[in-house]
């Protein structure tokens, strides 16, 4: 039981490509390997394989990337069942969990840029009601919100001063830039989303 994300820039005609294509390469790289696992193409669209437990927050960390750029935003589709053929280049291989990742990606709504498809009913009911209610937070991240996010999930064992250093902004800064953002609600929303998917993965 695998995850793929298939994803495109939102607004991408609006910036110069260098602007972004390297933050986006910069996560997907981070998650797996290339060509294998992740691809570009057509210029803004991208697949990336993640594990199912890993796939919502990979998915913050893409937006959150990505919004750090002013104007632009991504809509993301999170699949998740069995690979059947495992090709050299992911856009090659197929199986239940691409077609579950195009399914919903081709069903995602004019206002939601998140939504996932699963073996689980459930899962599926439960998760896209509870992704919009947490898009409301994560669809206006500020530049500066955004790049808050993505540095507190890439230093999860940082304080608040060490967030400071590396932002280079005062503590009373951080404070306000993790409040404005949800992130403390966001990452319980992860989390919660982590332990259902475990449950599901682990069931006799």
């Amino acid at each position: 039981m695998i995850a793929v994300i298939t994803g495109d820039i939102i607004n991408s005609r609006n910036e110069p490509a260098d602007k972004w294509l390297s933050n986006l390469k910069k996560i997907l790289a981070s998650v797996n390997s290339t060509p294998k696992y992740w691809e570009i193409y057509r210029g803004d669209s991208f697949q990336l394989q993640t594990t199912p437990e890993a796939a919502l927050l990979t998915c913050i960390r893409i937006k959150a990337s990505i919004k750090q750029i002013n104007g632009l935003d991504v809509r993301l589709a999170i699949g998740i069942g069995e690979k059947n053929f495992d090709a050299e280049k992911i856009t090659e291989s197929n199986g239940e969990v691409f077609i579950n990742s195009g399914y919903a990606f081709d069903h995602l709504l004019k206002k939601q840029s998140i939504a996932i498809k699963s073996p689980w009913k459930d899962i599926d009911d439960e998760f896209n009601v509870s992704i919009p209610l947490a898009l409301l937070t994560m669809d206006y991240w500020t530049a500066n919100s955004a790049e808050f996010v993505s540095v507190s999930i890439e230093n999860p064992e940082s304080t608040q001063k060490d967030l400071g250093i590396l932002l280079n902004i005062s503590q009373a800064g951080i404070s306000k830039r993790g409040k404005r953002s949800g992130f403390e609600e966001i990452i319980k929303f992860e989390q919660h989303y982590r332990q259902k998917i475990n449950e599901k993965i682990n069931q006799p």
